[in-house]
């Protein structure tokens, strides 16, 4: 049996497509793991190890804000750095996701290059 020792990533975005191109994207580098929502993120880092979460700000139900308030209060999630990924670019948004615990900002459309080197480094930040 071969061990996997790849850095899961937890995708989490209510859009399929977006969910499958960031799949696509990091699945030869990383293991990735999708949620189209906030509940179900949730419930998959209570569930399995995840690395990095890459989390969409705009879903229904629950948005990625709370959903990272959420996560930084479990401590199985915690330290789990949350980067979050949004059409949304004002400042006072990115202002708001650190405050609730993100490390990080990418706005979509995803450049890939960025979002190579910026999960790379806090993927090592962890290590």
């Amino acid at each position: 049996m071969k061990i996997d020792h790849r850095a899961t990533v937890l995708i989490v975005d209510d859009t399929p497509d977006n969910l499958t191109l960031l799949s696509n994207l990091l699945k030869d580098k990383y293991n990735t793991k999708v949620a189209t929502n906030g509940a179900t993120a949730l419930q998959i880092v209570a569930a399995a190890k995840v690395d990095l979460v890459l989390l969409d700000i705009m879903m229904p139900e629950m948005d990625g804000f709370e959903t990272c308030r959420r996560l930084k209060a479990d401590p199985r999630g915690s330290a789990i750095p949350v980067v979050f990924l949004s059409a949304k670019s004002r400042p006072e948004d990115e202002a708001t996701g650190r405050a609730v615990g993100a490390v990080d900002f990418l706005s979509k459309p995803v450049n890939p290059d960025q979002l190579f080197s910026r999960v790379a480094a806090h993927l090592r930040q962890i290590n």
